[in-house]
């Protein structure tokens, strides 16, 4: 009877072992899924319209996209060295004022993503960017 009891527990384990591998290849696939869903969702809700931009700029630099203000800001959106840097922009121009307003933009969508429509707290209420 040992046998008999042995066996009948090693198949209820082995049904159970194949179940739980399902449910975690479920559960796994599920959960791969998230952070890209993610990715999208706050690619799609950060993205601003070039007009929102252009305001942005016309706040922070009087729509000056070439400005160096000489205050450790530059360009349209006003971004420091380190801003600038840090979020890529020198692949495009070793300040932001030297970039072109698109090459600004693309920095400026990073930041967005990144920080949120508070790095430009007042231009981004008066924009319509919060």
């Amino acid at each position: 009877m040992t046998f008999r009891n042995e066996t009948t527990a090693t198949v209820a384990s082995t049904a159970t072992r194949k179940r739980n591998r399902r449910r975690m290849a479920v559960l796994g696939g599920a959960l791969a899924v998230l952070p890209v869903a993610g990715l999208v969702t706050a690619t799609a809700s950060s993205a601003a319209e070039q007009t929102t931009w252009d305001k942005v700029a016309q706040c922070e630099a009087t729509g000056n996209w070439a400005v160096n203000s000489g205050n450790g800001f530059s360009g349209g959106l006003q971004f420091t060295p380190s801003t600038w840097a840090a979020f890529g922009g020198t692949q495009f121009a070793p300040q932001a004022h030297q970039a072109t307003k698109a090459q600004q933009i693309t920095i400026g969508e990073k930041v967005l993503a990144a920080q949120g429509p508070g790095a430009w707290p007042i231009c981004s209420v008066k924009a319509g960017l919060a």
